[in-house]
């Protein structure tokens, strides 16, 4: 930050970093041996689609890069209630690594094209044998992880208890929000 920053009051935005995606398969594993949450094998990337051709083409070939594998299942677009898109990839549950590689490379794409700005979040699913689920949501514009848990059975009510819990599992191993009013509800994200 200069000296007429400090003086006029200005900040700049924190830097995205993308690479802290990575850190969710070591995350994965404290999950699954402390509070015995497994991934799910999705993920998602919400984005605020922009208009014209230029996005469509970058969107168009993050698709087709995702599902370059004939195994693996098709790569879904889909639009929610408040007008974001979310691109939901799945992977083998078991390959936490594969699907991060994948959301990192969503994220770097629509970057690159200069469409970082109309990035949200990424999302990692868990879900416990009792049938509690939790995302891992990644906000990129703060570079950092915060948990979102609905409550089984209710309708748009959070699981407090446990989204505190796995923050406090996780807080050695990820860059955990600590604001938080910026642990927004991700109401009808795929996966959860």
């Amino acid at each position: 930050m200069g000296f007429w920053d400090v003086v006029t009051g200005r900040t700049r935005p924190k830097q995205p970093n993308l690479d802290a995606l990575f850190l969710v398969p070591s995350a994965a594993i404290t999950l699954q041996t402390g509070l015995g949450l497994v991934p799910t094998g999705q993920g998602a990337v919400c984005y605020r689609a922009a208009a014209g051709p230029a996005f469509r083409q970058t969107q168009d070939e993050v698709v087709a890069l995702l599902d370059a594998d004939p195994a693996a299942p098709a790569v879904e677009v889909t639009q929610d209630e408040f007008g974001f898109t979310w691109l939901l990839n799945r992977h083998d549950p078991a390959d936490v690594s594969g699907l991060v590689t994948d959301l990192h490379a969503v994220n770097t794409s629509l970057e690159a094209q200069g469409f970082g700005p109309g990035l949200l979040c990424s999302l990692v699913p868990f879900a416990d044998p009792g049938g509690r689920r939790v995302g891992l949501v990644y906000l990129y514009k703060q570079g950092t992880f915060y948990p979102f848990a609905p409550a089984p059975g209710a309708e748009r009510r959070r699981d407090n208890l446990l989204e505190i819990q796995v923050r406090d599992t996780l807080a050695g191993e990820l860059p955990v929000e600590k604001d938080l009013s910026r642990w927004l509800a991700v109401w009808g994200a795929p996966g959860l």
